[in-house]
Parts: structure tokens; C-alpha cells; sequence
């Protein structure tokens, strides 16, 4: 791309321009589905439709290639202008998009995904080591690079804006993942970040980068240092980083799990031993060294040892200030144990790289380092920014999930003017979450949102029907909710929990037995509601048609003299 040192952060309500100049052709295809279907109609008269995938781990990766799947053989694939993803859903969107032609090879991913070997560890760690070299190492590094090759059996160092050059075979990708400082402490306007082939930025904002440049030193809005794009393995990291902030009612260990003593510093103290758990389960699902393995067992059973230690008695006699001490002092004594460990370990082979790996990541996690980037709003001053933004020079970009598990702030409002949203839902625990918190989300910065029955989801939130249709009225798009078990699929309420049970989201890789069942459950799904989904896109179609096929907004409009091509 020329004259990238005149980079700028550009202000804009629309989406970008080759976002619309892709979304223009997409509709080309699009109408030669729909009359396909039986519901011919004009490029302009194309509704906007998007699927909205949720997070949920691998359960969320594997079951958004099944529903894909179906959708194609079903002929409503091509239908869609865009597919959006949060958390784990995204693991398997980055894996379909390096397929340039994924849409026409869904059985060879679904092939794949059940044999597919894990990456080499030595691979995997020679690329950590690599990015531990960079002033923006992160914990997000190592979690992007152990669920890349352990989880999703994949290694891709290609970049997002790659994409940006593609004809228009696929839905559009748009990623969603959230700024975590303002998401704790800033407006909800500058929480939500949206990652796509041309830009990201902060669409309730209205501000945005090429997506090259995501990474970059800027000061005022002008690029001072070009620096390397983000791979799709750190891409991968951040979207997927649900761990950074995962709740650890389940992990607390019994002498602490009471209300008197789960504390703040309780609460920040407990993260730094749950992820090294995490990152010691991800990486024994690489080793195939049954010594290897041994060696992350002890380590394991030391870090247990160590945090079921009972000292109730010692907390109570402490003041709140106090307690903070005791809970960094217990931090950093995790730290220890790791490092004896290390030293413990044999020279040579799969030993020398767990120790390299942990003494690279246990400084990350006791300083709970996540997502950290370069602020392309660092000292912007043209618009109001929030000042959780602003005035910092970083950003600490996590898991979209984190505020809602379905990518839906980008896709509500004129900016995409989106007619109709199918969302196959892959979360766990209360089935209707995600409608809630994107409700809540729309009415908080003033975009439209369908009207929800709360008593009826209130009554199935703990066995729910496969299919619900939410109408939308005025601006405010319908919404298709497909949960992935369902009364349909599960015969009571503990056979729905039981099946959310065994595929949780934070567990080991999935077995091919395990991927092979929600790849069928989440075809089941689709084919199931067919007829319904065939009757919302026409009623969708109906809906532009009525208003000349002009949307509310610009998504489908070329524009002069912008950036993001």
C-alpha cells in the first residue's frame, strides 16, 4: 500500500468504501440465490442478512462449521452479505478464511476438523519465542498461539488484510473484541472494537485504521511508526481470550470460597493460578512425550499444593490492606513454584521448551498482561474521546464475549443496515444472555433492537426450543435464535445440562468423537428450521423491496475519498 507513513485514524459513520465495493458484488451473488430460492429480485433489492455466531470455545468453533455446512446445502449460504464472530466462533472463522473459497469446501473443512494432528510443538514455541521479542508481548500471544495449534489444529501467519483484496465468494468477516480498560472503567461507547479485511476501530465512536495498521505507533492520529501487522494467530488471541477475565467461582478453592474471604484481592490473586492451569492443560494437549507429560502433572500438583494450603485462620485476623499483601506475596510464590520446577526439569527435547514457555509467561501472568497493542487514539484530540482511550499508549484488546457473546454492535443500526440477523447460539449457562445484554447494549447508545418476550424465555432459559423468532419493527432487525441443544435435540432439562456439561468451554481439545456429534447436532439445527429460515429471508426481501431497496444507511452505497481500500 503506498504513502503508508501518511496513515491517518479517519472519522466516518459508514462502513468503509472496499467494504462496500465487496458487499456490492456479494449482493450479485446473493440475488442469483435468492432467485435460486424462488424469490427473484434486483442487486438492489437484496435484504442484508448476517450471521451472528456466538462464542463458546471449540463447542462454538466446531458447531459454526456444521451450521455453515448446512446452511450451504441447503442453498441459504449465499444469501448472506456478512458473518460475524465473537470469542470462539472466530477461531473457526480464521481457519475457513485462509480458504479463499471456503463456502464452496465446507465438507473438506468438516473433514478436517475431526482429523486434523496438532501442530509440532517446537513450532509453536519457536513463534512465542519470536513475539516475546516485540515491546508488546502479551499473554494473548501465547493463548493465540497454544489454541491455534492445539485446539483448532491450525497454524496461520497470514494477515486479516489480506482478505481485503478477495472477490466476493464469502460473507463478509467482521470480528468482534472489546477494549478492556474502557469496558472496566470507560462509556460503553468505547468499549466494543470491530476487526475487518479493510479496517477496525470503534464503531460507536466513528473511528477507525486501516487494518494494516493496527499495531502502529500513532500520536494525534498520524502514524509516527509503522510497525508489523498482527498475524491471524494473534488475531486468534485476542478474540478468543475469554480467560483473561473468565469467572473463577468454579476453580476458588474450598478454605477461600467464602463470602468473607473472596475478596477483590482474592478475586485478582486467583486468575494468575487458574490460567497457568489453563495454559498447562492447552500445552499437554501437544506433547506426545508421555515424560513430557509427567513433567506438567508435577508442576500441576506443586501449583495445587500450593493454593489448597488452608490460611482462613491467618485472613481473618488481617485488615483489607493487609489481605492485598498477603494475596501478592501468594502471586508471586506461584512464581516460585514455576520457577523450581524449571530448574528441576532435564536439559534437552520437549523439556527445554516448557521451560523456556514458562519462564517467558509467568512474568505476563502476574502482571495480568492481555491484548496489548499500540493506541492509534493515542493523543487524539480532533473528536471527543473518552479519556480511557486517549490518554493511554496502549490498548488491551479481549474477547468480545466478555461484554456480549454475539457480535451484534456491529451490526445493529444504518451503519450495515442488517434486515435480518441469524444467530445460532453456541454459549453456555442462561440460553437467552446474549438477547438480554444486546438489548440492554442497543438501548444504552440509542440503536434499534427487536422486542423480546421475557416471560417465555424466562420459562425455557434452561431448555429452550431450537428456534425463536424475535420480529423486528421499524429499523430494528428480526432476529433468528437457534440454540445448539434444545428441547428438540435434548429430552428434559438434564439432558440439556448434561450435554452443555460435557462440551464446556474451558476444557481439553475435543476428541474427533466429540467434534463428529456437535458437527451433526448443529447441522440438525439448521436443517430442522429450514422452512422458517426460508420464510424470514423472504419476508426479509420483502421488507427492502418495500422500501425501494434503499436501506437506512450507506452499507451497500459507494463512496468518493476515503480510506480502507
Amino acid at each position: 500500500m503506498e504513502h503508508r507513513s501518511q496513515t491517518v485514524v479517519h472519522r466516518i459513520d459508514s462502513v468503509s468504501s472496499g467494504e462496500q465495493r465487496y458487499i456490492q458484488e456479494r449482493k450479485l451473488k446473493a440475488a442469483q440465490a435468492l432467485t435460486a430460492l424462488g424469490f427473484p429480485c434486483s442487486q438492489q433489492e437484496v435484504p442484508h442478512v448476517a450471521l451472528l455466531a456466538s462464542g463458546g470455545g471449540q463447542r462454538a468453533a466446531v458447531a459454526l462449521v456444521g451450521s455453515l455446512h448446512q446452511l450451504q446445502k441447503d442453498s441459504l449460504l449465499d444469501t448472506l452479505l456478512y458473518l460475524g464472530g465473537v470469542s470462539g466462533s472466530t477461531w473457526s472463522m480464521a481457519s475457513l478464511y485462509s480458504d479463499p473459497d471456503w463456502s464452496q469446501s465446507l465438507g473438506a473443512h468438516m473433514a478436517s476438523l475431526v482429523s486434523a494432528q496438532n501442530v509440532g510443538l517446537d513450532q509453536t514455541l519457536s513463534w512465542v519465542q519470536d513475539m516475546a521479542q516485540r515491546e508488546d508481548f502479551s499473554l494473548t500471544d501465547v493463548w493465540g498461539a497454544l489454541t491455534s495449534a492445539g485446539i483448532m489444529k491450525q497454524w496461520d501467519t497470514r494477515k486479516l488484510s489480506g482478505e481485503a483484496q478477495r472477490n466476493a465468494s464469502n460473507p463478509y468477516p467482521v470480528y468482534g473484541a472489546i477494549e478492556k480498560r474502557c469496558f472496566n472503567q470507560g462509556p460503553i461507547q468505547g468499549s466494543w472494537f470491530e476487526l475487518s479485511p479493510h479496517e477496525v476501530g470503534f464503531p460507536e465512536l466513528g473511528v477507525f485504521v486501516e487494518t494494516w495498521a493496527l499495531g502502529s505507533k500513532f500520536q494525534n492520529g498520524t502514524m509516527r511508526e509503522e510497525l508489523p501487522e498482527l498475524d491471524m494467530i494473534q488475531v486468534q488471541g485476542i478474540l478468543g481470550s475469554a480467560i483473561a477475565n473468565q469467572k473463577m467461582e468454579e476453580n476458588v478453592p474450598p478454605w477461600l470460597n467464602v463470602p468473607e474471604l473472596l475478596d477483590a484481592a482474592a478475586q485478582d490473586y486467583l486468575p494468575s493460578y487458574n490460567t497457568i492451569r489453563t495454559f498447562i492443560t492447552v500445552s499437554r494437549s501437544h506433547l506426545t512425550s508421555e515424560t513430557a507429560r509427567s513433567h506438567l502433572d508435577q508442576l500441576e500438583a506443586a501449583l495445587q499444593e500450593r493454593v489448597n494450603q488452608d490460611q482462613s485462620s491467618l485472613l481473618r485476623t488481617l485488615s483489607p490492606q493487609q489481605r492485598q499483601q498477603h494475596f501478592l506475596r501468594w502471586s508471586s510464590e506461584l512464581g516460585t513454584v514455576i520457577q523450581e520446577w524449571s530448574q528441576g526439569l532435564p536439559q534437552g527435547g520437549a523439556n527445554t521448551h516448557l521451560s523456556l514457555l514458562v519462564n517467558k509467561v509467568l512474568p505476563l501472568v502476574l502482571r495480568w498482561e492481555w491484548g496489548t497493542l499500540n493506541n492509534f487514539l493515542y493523543q487524539y484530540n480532533e473528536v471527543s474521546i473518552p479519556a480511557c482511550l486517549s490518554s493511554q499508549q496502549h490498548l488491551h484488546l479481549v474477547d468480545g464475549g466478555l461484554l456480549v457473546n454475539v457480535g451484534y454492535p456491529s451490526f445493529l443500526g444504518p451503519r450495515r443496515d442488517i434486515d435480518l440477523i441469524i444467530a445460532p447460539e453456541y454459549s453456555a449457562g442462561d440460553m437467552f444472555e446474549t438477547l438480554t445484554l444486546a438489548r440492554d447494549y442497543a438501548a444504552s447508545v440509542q440503536r434499534p433492537f427487536p422486542p423480546l418476550d421475557e416471560q417465555l424465555m424466562q420459562k425455557e432459559k434452561l431448555w429452550p426450543r431450537d428456534c425463536y423468532v424475535f420480529e423486528g419493527n421499524g429499523t430494528a432487525p428480526t432476529v433468528v435464535f437457534m440454540p445448539l441443544f434444545n428441547q428438540r435435540n435434548c429430552k428434559d432439562p438434564e439432558e440439556w445440562s448434561q450435554k452443555m456439561e460435557e462440551f464446556s468451554t474451558f476444557q481439553k481439545s475435543f476428541n474427533s468423537d466429540m467434534i463428529l456429534k456437535l458437527l451433526q447436532t448443529a447441522q440438525e439445527n439448521i436443517r430442522n428450521n429450514k422452512e422458517t429460515l426460508l420464510k424470514e429471508v423472504h419476508k426479509a426481501l420483502q421488507r427492502r423491496r418495500s422500501r425501494g431497496g434503499a436501506g437506512q444507511g450507506s452499507a451497500g452505497q459507494e463512496e468518493q475519498g476515503r480510506g480502507g481500500d
